[in-house]
């Protein structure tokens, strides 16, 4: 009995969706949000921001969502705004990234064996995702880290990006609490805990500069 061309096709494994489409309805209140940014500053990126860098990766940095003046204008993960200032300047020093930050998606950086993503895909109002909307976007997640053959080692940067993690590497909280340099073990991947690279966590204290490069710096000698 021979298959036809199209029921193969139909057959046939799907590609992962690692991000939303550009329009995506699945969250009402985003779209809502995304459509007046997108009439107020119809210059802007203005859509779900996909990951950034090669999906071959051993590392995936995960942050919580989209800036307003940083990935949500500029369609790179923590591009244009302080936090990404820190991050990729971490980035580059531990030689996760070479090239030049400039705060801008055309600035020619490149990230070296680590991959980008977000927990929520689209800029949320205030800056805070509803749960269920972190709950919904998390399929884009599952996909990303599913996507990823070499995967060995992510950062969550921030509780929300740490319990976001924990349900596709099948940890319960109470086995992996999430605590700034906190390192949790799921099967042949680890997950390394750090606040997040906002303004107001190093403005107060929260998160210095050295507290940040230690994470990487342990990711960077267990890779090695």
């Amino acid at each position: 009995m021979t298959t036809s061309r199209s029921e193969a096709a139909r057959s046939a494994p799907q590609p992962l969706e690692v991000v939303p489409d550009r329009d995506c309805p699945l969250c009402p209140r985003l779209l809502a949000f995304r459509e007046a940014n997108r009439a107020r500053e119809p210059s802007w990126h203005n859509a779900p921001v996909a990951p950034f860098g090669d999906i071959k990766a051993r590392l995936l940095i995960v942050g919580l969502a989209p800036g307003m003046q940083g990935a949500n204008r500029t369609g790179r993960p923590f591009t244009g705004d302080y936090a990404g200032d820190l991050l990729y300047a971490t980035l580059l020093e531990y030689g996760f990234a070479r090239g030049t930050y400039r705060a801008r998606p055309d600035d020619g950086l490149k990230l070296v064996d680590c991959r980008i993503a977000n927990a929520v895909h689209c800029v949320p109002p205030q800056n805070k995702p509803l749960p269920i909307e972190i709950n919904t976007c998390r399929r884009f997640l599952v996909a990303n880290l599913a996507s990823m053959p070499n995967l060995r080692a992510i950062i969550a940067l921030g509780r929300i990006a740490h319990d976001s993690v924990l349900k596709p590497l099948n940890l319960k909280g109470s086995q992996a609490p999430f605590g700034h340099g906190a390192v949790h073990q799921a099967g042949g991947l680890r997950l390394y805990d750090s606040y997040h690279c906002s303004r107001y966590n190093t403005n107060t204290g929260v998160l210095t500069p050295d507290m940040f490069r230690r994470v990487f710096a342990k990711v960077k000698a267990d890779l090695d």
